[in-house]
């Protein structure tokens, strides 16, 4: 299966500094979470509000489901939760 991006939901965690959204390969729903600081690497002008971190993400989102699918697709597919980093870009 390929893995694609049908849910355009998108959260933050706050807490933990990401933005969590999912893909689906199939019937199996995978969940991302990108770092602030990634979407900061993208997005240099991000402010620090919920918000601004969101908008962002809207902003770099194929981008971000790019890296998301290339991360998945190495061979990491034994587990259905995946961290981006700003390495990761």
């Amino acid at each position: 299966m390929t893995l694609s991006f049908p849910n355009q939901s998108r959260s933050l965690d706050e807490e933990n500094g990401r933005v969590r959204f999912w893909g689906h390969d199939g019937p199996m729903e995978i969940s991302f979470f990108v770092e602030v600081g990634a979407i900061r690497k993208i997005v240099p002008d991000l402010g620090r509000i919920e918000c601004s971190s969101l908008g962002a993400f809207d902003v770099a989102r194929d981008r971000i489901q790019d890296v998301a699918a290339r991360a998945y697709a190495r061979g990491r597919r034994g587990t259905n939760v995946f961290i981006l980093t700003a390495k990761d870009f």
